[in-house]
């Protein structure tokens, strides 16, 4: 009898032993997770880097030469509530998620949207903005057409390189000609000269464009193309970073910042003259 109650006796010492050495194990892990977090950084530095890339009125670069839009709006307020300075890093949106994972710069706050294929290289936070694309064409080169009718070998689309648009331009109209370009304005260019019949991108740009050259260009219809939210862009493996961003969009969100910030620059031309 007294052999079996030291037998349960050393069982059970050993089990906690086991298990004190677990919780240890995992409070290093988490430690160690915690210091490699890319948040420990920026607190260390004083400094969140941005990534970015300029397109209205997400991003742009004001006559006096400062940048500003929904993003630097967004940036600065994460880097003040983080109690650090901000850094923009502009960046070609073809090359923006290579330089991420590169170091370049600790997130992407750029208006990309998620897609699988991204997330296979990065994370996504939960969405601060949410949008739409629609096709805004050359009103006299597309006179008469129907959406259908420019899914055609004689049509030819215009797009921003490696952006969602040129994605669902691809897919939903796979036999009109794509011609790509390094920047939105570049291909509106395109249509605005009479080298492309339309191209597509996100609400405001399209009505935007419209407003603005009334004479040439068109949104061509109501209908909202691949709507989705836009999130905080990082590096896989940092949980800390994650929660973080996280929860910084859902507080903004519930305080109203981050829908009074996007419908002053998705929804008014009060910005406009700082642009021209």
């Amino acid at each position: 009898m007294n052999k079996r109650r030291n037998l349960l006796a050393g069982a059970l010492a050993m089990a906690g032993v086991l298990l004190t050495g677990l919780a240890a194990t995992a409070q290093e892990a988490t430690q160690a997770l915690s210091r490699e977090s890319v948040i420990e950084g920026i607190k260390e530095r004083g400094v969140v880097k941005i990534g970015l890339s300029l397109f209205v009125p997400w991003s742009m670069r004001a006559t006096n030469g400062d940048l500003i839009g929904f993003e630097l709006d967004v940036g600065r307020k994460l880097a003040q509530d983080m109690g650090v300075e901000v850094e923009f890093v502009e960046t070609a949106w073809d090359g923006i998620i290579p330089a991420l994972v590169a170091g370049k710069f600790d997130v992407i706050i750029s208006g990309m949207s998620w897609t699988p294929q991204r997330n296979l290289t990065v994370n996504f936070s939960d969405p601060y903005a949410y949008s739409g694309l629609k096709v805004v064409a050359n009103k006299q080169m597309t006179e008469g057409l129907t959406l259908e009718g420019l899914n055609d070998p004689a049509i030819t689309f215009a797009a921003r390189r490696g952006a969602t648009p040129a994605a669902v331009i691809a897919r939903l109209f796979p036999e009109a000609e794509l011609l790509l370009f390094d920047e939105d304005g570049a291909a509106t260019q395109e249509v605005l000269n009479g080298n492309a019949h339309a191209t597509m991108s996100a609400e405001p740009t399209p009505s935007r464009d419209a407003r603005t050259h009334p004479e040439t260009l068109a949104v061509f219809s109501d209908q909202v193309f691949d709507e989705s939210g836009e999130g905080f862009v990082l590096r896989k493996g940092d949980p800390d970073a994650l929660n973080y961003f996280n929860n910084w969009i859902a507080q903004n969100w519930r305080s109203g910042w981050l829908k009074e910030r996007h419908d002053y620059w998705f929804t008014t031309e009060d910005w406009a003259d700082q642009v021209e």
